[in-house]
């Protein structure tokens, strides 16, 4: 992915208002983000534990969605699996992630969902640069640029639907 500068992500929104894109947190450490190893940028909110962002390029365009999520309960101890990038995490590192509908569908209040790593970090968890928590991912018979692929298109086939 191509670097980003603060501009570049607040004008890529595409399901949130020109208002809403100006006032959202958007991370500081740009220059220090490993942008060659990227598939799209995620970040959640520091102010509001509830959301996240999340910035791709898309045919030559960037498009930015911000999205929601509930934070995972205590004492929930099952396992689950990013739709994303299929790393699998224990609990609390994968959420349902929902971004409201872009144009006059959400403004009705329509929304999509998926569920992606809570720190929006796949990239690095297919590229081995970020570990889970568990400490490994599954081993798979794809390449990596296979995984890759695959991640990339199931977050277009997420973006499809807003």
């Amino acid at each position: 992915m191509r670097t980003l500068t603060e501009q570049d992500i607040r004008g890529s929104f595409i399901n949130c208002s020109k208002g809403e894109a100006k006032r959202l947190a958007v991370p500081r450490d740009l220059d220090e983000r490993p942008w060659d190893d990227l598939d799209f940028l995620g970040w959640r909110d520091p102010g509001a534990p509830d959301r996240s962002y999340l910035v791709t390029e898309r045919e030559d365009r960037l498009v930015g969605v911000a999205m929601r999520f509930q934070p995972a309960r205590r004492g929930f101890l099952h396992r689950s699996m990013c739709s994303l990038c299929l790393t699998t995490h224990p609990r609390g590192g994968v959420a349902l992630m929902t971004a409201r509908k872009a144009g006059p569908a959400g403004r009705e209040g329509n929304s999509v969902g998926a569920y992606m790593c809570t720190d929006l970090a796949c990239s690095l968890y297919l590229r081995g640069r970020k570990v889970p928590e568990t400490g490994a991912r599954f081993e798979e018979s794809l390449t990596l640029e296979e995984q890759i692929a695959r991640t990339r298109g199931n977050l277009s086939a997420f973006l499809d639907k807003l």
